[in-house]
């Protein structure tokens, strides 16, 4: 697939991008967790360059290639705390919304509210809305792995 834009973005979208990124990392979420959640939506996606970029970021944030490789498969493995199960449960809700999705039930939310709070949920949730926003222009103009923001 070769990239569909080549100029780039308008300096204000950096701009707004950069509020909302200070916005999730002062909500007092480990990093980490941030880094996992951002990892499991861009796999749901097929989104390559985010896929790219999280390892990345991960591994600069102190993440291990032993989780990071099982982020995908995270139910089966005993890597993750609680704490993060419930956050990347959350993910795949709020990632999968399409036509007969349950979508994030109070279940779900029960669960990663159990764990944490309200600054931090609202961190968690934008964080997973602005990955789906990036994975969805990354897909529609054709960007390529191999960057890092």
């Amino acid at each position: 697939m070769t990239a569909r834009l080549k100029d780039a973005p308008n300096p204000d979208l950096f701009t707004a991008v950069g509020h909302l990124h200070k916005a999730i990392q002062a909500g007092g979420v480990d990093p980490l967790v941030l880094e996992l959640v951002h990892l499991r939506a861009s796999q749901i996606n097929g989104c390559s360059p985010c896929v790219f970029a999280g390892v990345h970021s991960a591994k600069q944030h102190g993440e291990t290639d032993e989780r990071l490789h099982n982020v995908v498969t995270w139910r089966e493995t005993p890597f993750f705390t609680e704490a993060e199960r419930a956050a990347l449960a959350l993910t795949e809700a709020a990632t999968r919304i399409q036509d007969g999705a349950p979508g994030v039930t109070d279940e779900i939310w029960d669960a990663v509210a159990a764990h944490f709070d309200q600054q931090q949920l609202m961190a968690i949730t934008l964080n997973i809305a602005l990955t789906n926003f990036f994975n969805r222009i990354n897909r529609t103009t054709g960007e390529q792995a191999g960057k890092t923001w």
